[in-house]
């Protein structure tokens, strides 16, 4: 297995994407550790792990967001584990707003989750991580191409590719890999509560919808020795959504 005797931390792990990507990796062998805000549903992603077997499970309540909470939760990481292997920067949010009624706020906010929640995780695995660790960010197709509505969310998932760039150059003498998914359509609830979505303005086919069992996969592949040549990439996983002129 990939990830045997690896420690993996997932953020925004107790639903969605997260949740389906700690999964891939304690399949594959990896002890997991699970970060979320949402003290109630941590639990329960760590009992779905457990009864999947595969290697140990830790949760750690954080907001990504407050950098010294972050450079607590991997504190808790290397005291009880020693070591941390891969970081996957998954937790994220969304505001639906048009731009005249955004406040600096709101900017802020949104930005301080997306960029700065995966700048604190990568500072601190760049502190932490030996050679042969590996970093993903999720960053969106947003980052590309986007739509009304989501200003701050596509401009910090932008950010977050130049933030990977950046990353993976001073890693590299580290020894540490750092490369960014790019999802697209995927079935959460982040895409359905979408109002885009949800009034029709955005239309999106079933054949356009991923699962996230398919994102999963691609942060596993770019986390393991398979990709040990892939730095400073960004991955479409779209379903060739952005393809169609």
């Amino acid at each position: 297995m990939r990830f045997s005797n690896k420690i993996v931390l997932v953020t925004g792990a107790a639903s969605g994407i997260g949740l389906c990507a700690a999964q891939r990796f304690a399949a594959e062998g990896a002890s997991v550790v699970l970060v979320d805000r949402d003290a109630a549903a941590l639990p329960a992603a760590c009992a779905t792990l457990r009864a999947q077997g595969g290697g140990e499970t830790m949760e750690v309540v954080c907001d990504v967001g407050v950098e010294q909470a972050v450079a607590d939760a991997v504190e808790q990481v290397m005291a009880r584990f020693g070591r941390l292997d891969v970081v996957v920067n998954n937790a994220g949010l969304m505001l639906f707003k048009p731009i005249e009624q955004l406040t600096g706020a709101d900017w802020l906010h949104v930005l301080q989750v997306d960029l700065l929640g995966a700048f604190f995780f990568i500072k601190q695995a760049f502190l932490h991580m030996q050679p042969g660790g590996a970093i993903v960010n999720l960053s969106s197709v947003h980052a590309l191409e986007t739509e009304p509505m989501v200003a701050p969310y596509a401009a910090a998932k932008a950010a977050l590719l130049s933030l990977t760039r950046s990353a993976a150059l001073e890693g590299t003498p580290k020894g540490i890999r750092v490369n960014a998914i790019l999802p697209g359509a995927i079935d959460t609830p982040m895409l359905w509560t979408n109002p885009e979505v949800q009034s029709g303005a955005e239309h999106i086919s079933a054949a356009e919808v991923g699962k996230p069992q398919d994102v999963a996969a691609a942060i596993a592949f770019l986390a393991s020795g398979e990709a040990a040549f892939i730095q400073g990439a960004s991955l479409l996983v779209d379903g060739g959504r952005l393809c169609q002129l």
